[in-house]
């Protein structure tokens, strides 16, 4: 791996062990790793209870802000697996995405997350709003008219519910 400023660090998304996402960040911060997992809560039914839980908002992914001495250090964690790839090369994302994500986390707004690939479809703005400036693609998912935001190249889509008259085309 060759970065373009080897002392700059990019933001990676990585594949962990199943279930154990909670576990390497603790490892990654432990070492000294700038690591974020995006956690949201959700009720879980026991057959003997109900429950608060948080849970990976995106199961088996990691993302990780390293630079190129930390990029091989950082992936011989336990419990991670490997970097995301495209062309045989771990893509890098956009710090603007991660801090969109964080926000979004933060703002609490009503996600929803999905492997399924989409077509490509209407390029759209949010015009106002929380979410204001956010790019994405608009798709009609569920009945519902949602905004698209791709993450990178990691394969997963966020879904966000936002109000028609919000947005405009780009």
């Amino acid at each position: 791996m060759t970065l373009k400023n080897p002392g700059q660090p990019r933001w990676y998304a990585a594949y962990t062990k199943s279930r154990s996402e909670k576990k390497v960040l603790a490892r990654l911060i432990e070492a000294g790793f700038e690591a974020y997992l995006p956690l949201r809560r959700r009720r879980h039914q026991w057959s003997d209870r109900l429950k608060w839980v948080e849970e990976p908002l995106i199961n088996s992914y990691i993302f990780l802000h390293v630079n190129e001495r930390d990029y091989y250090n950082a992936i011989n964690t336990p419990g991670l697996v490997c970097y995301v790839t495209f062309e045989g090369k771990a893509a890098p994302i956009p710090d603007r995405q991660i801090d969109l994500l964080k926000m979004l986390m933060h703002e609490g707004a009503e996600m929803e997350v999905s492997n399924e690939r989409f077509a490509p479809g209407q390029k759209i703005i949010v015009i106002s709003g929380t979410l204001v400036g956010m790019q994405g693609e608009m798709v009609e998912y569920r009945g519902k008219k949602k905004v698209l935001i791709r993450l990178g190249t990691t394969g997963t889509n966020i879904l966000v519910t936002v109000g028609l008259d919000l947005v405009e085309k780009e």
